[in-house]
């Protein structure tokens, strides 16, 4: 049912209609005044006032015509929004793994203290989940500003801003996806087409239809790259072949795993890459509108990306009879406000409609209903940029590299206790220790484990560094690919406080929906404080592995299925870590 502004009342009455929320205004008129302009007008709120008014809520309750309650459960659900003043600064410092490491709790207090003294200064700190700049710990979000490589006692610069801004590391073999990062301006239309940008969709468009398109990606044996692994030809195929109108095309750019950061060297790097693959998915799988959702704590990368798409449909690849041939495709930014749990898939779809990011049960699968309930194909950013190349050379292009199982190449992130850390384009097949000695610069220290795929991954022992990379050997192991995070621990740091700090992540990010995932995070989180602290028990510890095999086995999603996995796999691969016996070592 399409609904319009409420008339009830004139937009003089309201605390805002003196021309406060103008810009509010334009925002929900972009959106014909639906509710899925809920969660953009909360962002563009918070960055025009600093926080969202009281009144500013029952203003989009009335003009999105929808409860009061509801806007208030979705401006809750995000961690970006704040409701008080926040002063001038806003610190968020993050206090994940690798910059946990990296000296971020001594840097967050060190914040702290500073401003303290500093009573001229007014400013929200906060301890950060990971901001996606783990190659280059600790790091810090201010005012929507990353800084990098913080050190306790250069604070004063971070309050000035002068502190290190973050950076594109890549290196690897081939440079396919990465190619052209650091070599051309990112924005540079011009530039990047005459290196080849937009060939592969001029020949889609002009030499092969939509199934042709479909089926070279089915034969490059292209599966996602965001963690699932599901056959992008597969997926694609799905939704074309859905009966129902329209199809949309969803790029998930919500990358916040902690140790993932490669999405944000492709589309800071060279956007265009990524936008050629969304067009050629849209035309695959006869969508005419696409979507691409960013995560809050991406400010430099969304503007590149806007600004990107901006220029594409100046030059008419994006918009209405495109390179005149008939084809209609428009290309919507929207942008997350910290949650996690939105780069699930449906949790994605809920957040665009202007709803709170609670995972959708399965099945209906997304390629018949998806977004808005519509057949929807949802790529990862490093899925889409690979499409480019294999339409440009055919699908048998991509298994030059890797293996039978596992074709093609990798974006891998390296940071932790590596020498050179940062995004490693690298075919499957290498192995961990290869992959860190070639592009790496090699171990800073003993190591002693590494953290693979992410929060959500597992611990890989030293007796299996040498093991390939592939999907097939490492499954047998628990330790799973996933997003392509490779984080490395010497022996210097303590596994058990490492542990601890995945299940406050998860403790923070769980959205509730499930009771295994929201009860079992937080006593996941508090055995494992326990456990760390030297106060646990041998029953705690036999408790804390029961717990996590329960959350695996029941939880509703994928964040509860697999926030045990890195506890799970201790058990498996690192026991020694606990300081007392268990059933399991007496029995």
């Amino acid at each position: 049912m399409i609904t319009t502004r409420a008339e009830d009342k004139k937009v003089s009455e309201y605390p805002g209609g003196d021309g406060r929320y103008e810009i509010i205004d334009q925002t929900m008129k972009r959106f014909n005044y639906q509710k899925d302009a809920l969660l953009e007008a909360l962002d563009v709120a918070q960055e025009t006032f600093g926080y969202l008014p009281e009144d500013l809520l029952s203003y989009l309750s009335e003009q999105l015509n929808v409860p009061l309650s509801h806007v208030y459960g979705v401006a809750t659900f995000f961690n970006m929004f704040t409701f008080e003043p926040v002063g001038e600064q806003r610190f968020l410092v993050c206090g994940d793994p690798a910059c946990s490491i990296a000296g971020g709790e001594e840097v967050l207090q060190a914040v702290k203290q500073y401003a303290e003294r500093d009573f001229t200064c007014r400013t929200l700190i906060e301890r950060s989940t990971c901001l996606g700049l783990c190659d280059q710990a600790p790091a810090a979000l201010v005012n929507q500003t990353a800084h990098v490589n913080l050190k306790v006692d250069e604070i004063a610069a971070l309050f000035r801003g002068n502190a290190p801004r973050s950076r594109l590391q890549v290196t690897g073999e081939p440079r396919v996806m990465t190619r052209r990062i650091g070599e051309l301006d990112p924005l540079d239309l011009n530039e990047h087409r005459s290196k080849g940008a937009f060939e592969a969709f001029e020949k889609a468009l002009r030499e092969m239809t939509p199934e042709e398109v479909i089926e070279q990606v089915k034969n490059s044996g292209l599966s996602g790259r965001g963690g699932a692994g599901f056959p992008t030809g597969l997926k694609w195929q799905f939704t074309r072949d859905a009966s129902d109108t329209p199809k949309y095309i969803v790029c998930n750019f919500d990358e916040s795993e902690p140790g993932t950061f490669k999405d944000r060297t492709l589309m800071q790097g060279d956007p265009f890459h990524v936008l050629e693959g969304i067009l050629i998915a849209g035309y695959a799988v006869d969508a005419t509108q696409g979507y691409i959702f960013i995560r809050g704590e991406y400010p430099e990368a969304t503007q590149v990306v806007q600004k990107a798409v901006e220029e594409l449909y100046e030059a008419g690849l994006i918009g209405q009879d495109i390179l005149g041939m008939g084809f209609n495709f428009d290309l919507t930014i929207r942008r997350s406000a910290g949650a996690y749990i939105c780069g699930e898939e449906t949790a994605l779809f809920e957040a665009i409609e202007g709803n709170r990011g609670f995972p959708r049960a399965k099945p209906p699968f997304p390629t018949t209903h998806g977004l808005f309930g519509k057949p929807t194909s949802i790529n990862n950013v490093e899925t889409l940029a690979l499409v480019p190349d294999i339409v440009l050379h055919g699908g048998e292009w991509l298994r030059q590299w890797g293996t039978e199982k596992s074709p093609g190449i990798k974006l891998f992130c390296l940071s932790g206790d590596v020498n050179q850390p940062g995004v490693v384009e690298a075919p499957y097949g290498l192995s961990v220790r290869q992959l860190i000695q070639q592009y790496g610069g090699g171990f800073r220290g003993e190591p002693q484990a590494i953290l693979m795929g992410g929060a959500a991954g597992g611990l890989l022992h030293p007796d299996h560094f040498d093991i390939p990379l592939t999907n097939e050997d490492l499954s047998p192991l628990n330790v799973p690919i996933g997003s392509g995070v490779v984080m490395v621990f010497n022996q210097e740091v303590d596994l058990l406080k490492i542990l601890k700090i995945l299940a406050r992540f998860f403790m923070h990010e769980t959205c509730g929906q499930c009771v295994p995932c929201r009860v079992g995070t937080r006593q996941a989180y508090k055995l494992l404080d326990k456990i760390s602290g030297g106060k646990g028990t041998a029953g705690d510890v036999d408790r804390l592995e029961h717990l996590a095999v329960t959350m695996r086995d029941i939880g509703l999603c994928g964040l509860g299925q697999t926030a045990p996995s890195p506890i799970l796999s201790s058990f498996e691969h690192f026991r020694h870590i606990y300081p007392m016996p268990t059933r399991l070592d007496t029995e």
